[in-house]
């Protein structure tokens, strides 16, 4: 326990030296900001913190922010949750059966080859121009990475693991729950991860083509009528969505790191 005491005030004073380095920087870097906007930049290109701030507050004032904020978090959450389950069940399926994934493999390389915003006028005659369309247009964005990184997972499975268990008499379910599906859990984590700016990029990208709420709008708002802050202030609050969401994924993985850490100890018994 003395032993313990020491590593554990190691890391709790780097985790704060990393938050005061941090709190530092950003702190340098807004004031560069302030200093160049309006001095060597046009402030019409450069808005200011300043200015952004006050763009926040005024749209924080009149409910504006709180609106269209809402907005967007839905269709990036929907998005990002139809498109993980269903990528997630996908890669499972076609990694578990190498038939399935033979046949169906030049379809689905076919679909992913298409840009998705091109899909965008195709969807919008489909389901209009309410929140379903950003929604499909956000899961189907992230339903190629999160399935892709699905089934390299499964069929990446250290097979001596696969073969111990059948050894010792177990059956196909137990195979998946006790072997594929925690190994496959630390990629599946991964690409939830890297999904979460796609899911935002293809329901703003929905808004910015056709929409008269949401963040995206705002930002096209903003541009339309040289608002630089606004523009500013809206990817603001995009970046915040994002760390929110990634903040989530990390609390999810933390819980689930005890499968990962047993895990790892199978393998290091095994020759």
């Amino acid at each position: 326990m003395p032993q313990g005491k020491p590593a554990k005030q190691r890391t709790h004073w780097h985790s704060l030296w990393l938050i005061v380095a941090r709190c530092l920087l950003l702190a340098l870097i807004l004031l560069i900001w302030q200093l160049v906007s309006g001095r060597w930049v046009d402030p019409l290109f450069l808005s200011s913190p300043l200015e952004v701030a006050g763009q926040l507050l005024s749209w924080t004032a009149d409910g504006t922010l709180w609106f269209h904020t809402v907005i967007t978090l839905q269709e990036t959450v929907l998005g990002l949750v139809f498109g993980c389950v269903s990528g997630i069940l996908v890669g499972f399926l076609l990694g578990l059966s190498p038939q399935l994934s033979s046949v169906l493999d030049p379809f689905i390389t076919a679909i992913y080859s298409i840009p998705k915003v091109a899909l965008a006028p195709l969807f919008i005659l489909w389901f209009g121009i309410d929140v379903q369309m950003k929604v499909i247009l956000a899961a189907v964005t992230v339903f190629f990475l999160v399935f892709f990184i699905t089934l390299a997972g499964v069929r990446e499975v250290d097979q001596d693991l696969v073969d111990a268990v059948r050894l010792m008499g177990g059956n196909q379910r137990e195979i998946i729950w006790k072997v594929i599906v925690p190994s496959t859990l630390s990629a599946v984590l991964t690409g939830v991860h890297m999904a979460i700016p796609y899911a935002l990029i293809g329901a703003v990208v929905g808004e910015l083509i056709v929409s008269n709420r949401g963040i995206g709008f705002l930002i096209q708002d903003s541009a339309s009528a040289f608002h630089t802050s606004g523009v500013f202030a809206a990817l603001l609050v995009l970046t915040v969505i994002a760390s929110l969401l990634n903040a989530l994924v990390h609390l999810v993985e933390r819980k689930t790191s005890r499968w990962k850490a047993d895990l790892r100890l199978g393998r290091k018994g095994l020759p």
